[in-house]
């Protein structure tokens, strides 16, 4: 690649995955919004469909977010009963999230999602399945190279 190619947008990794990123998110928008949450309150709810609790330091390495970014994130979903913040009895240092029963019975209607968004991409299974097996190594790697 020449070096003014190098600068071109069309060549930047960074951008495809933002914008493809960006893309995406909005597809989920519509089945979000039935649901009444954002798509980073349902990143969170994917956790806690997983896990029930799990501390904020575990949650923010699982979503790669820092505690600046979730915590107005959590005082909100708290606010709407989806899910409950409680500081450990043992060590107030350890901040617990723990799903309520409004964010329990929000995963019957959000089963549906992930076939309504595969749909939605125009791709087949398999071609995804790779795509995030690459772009799960690459996130490693960038993740460990900080």
């Amino acid at each position: 690649m020449q070096n003014n190619d190098q600068l071109k947008l069309k060549n930047q990794l960074c951008f495809s995955i933002y914008a493809c990123s960006r893309a995406i998110t909005k597809i989920y928008k519509p089945f979000l919004n039935k649901l009444g949450i954002t798509y980073p309150q349902y990143l969170v709810m994917l956790v806690l469909w997983e896990e029930n609790s799990i501390t904020l330091k575990d949650l923010e390495s699982k979503l790669h977010l820092d505690s600046g970014t979730l915590t107005p994130l959590l005082k909100r979903m708290e606010n709407i009963n989806l899910i409950h913040r409680q500081r450990s009895s043992k060590d107030e240092r350890f901040l617990f999230i723990t799903i309520s029963k409004k964010g329990q019975n929000l995963k019957n209607q959000a089963l549906t999602i992930p076939e309504c968004i595969l749909k939605s991409t125009n791709t087949d299974i398999e071609t995804l399945k790779k795509i995030k097996k690459d772009v799960d190594l690459l996130l490693k790697n960038v993740v460990s190279n900080k």
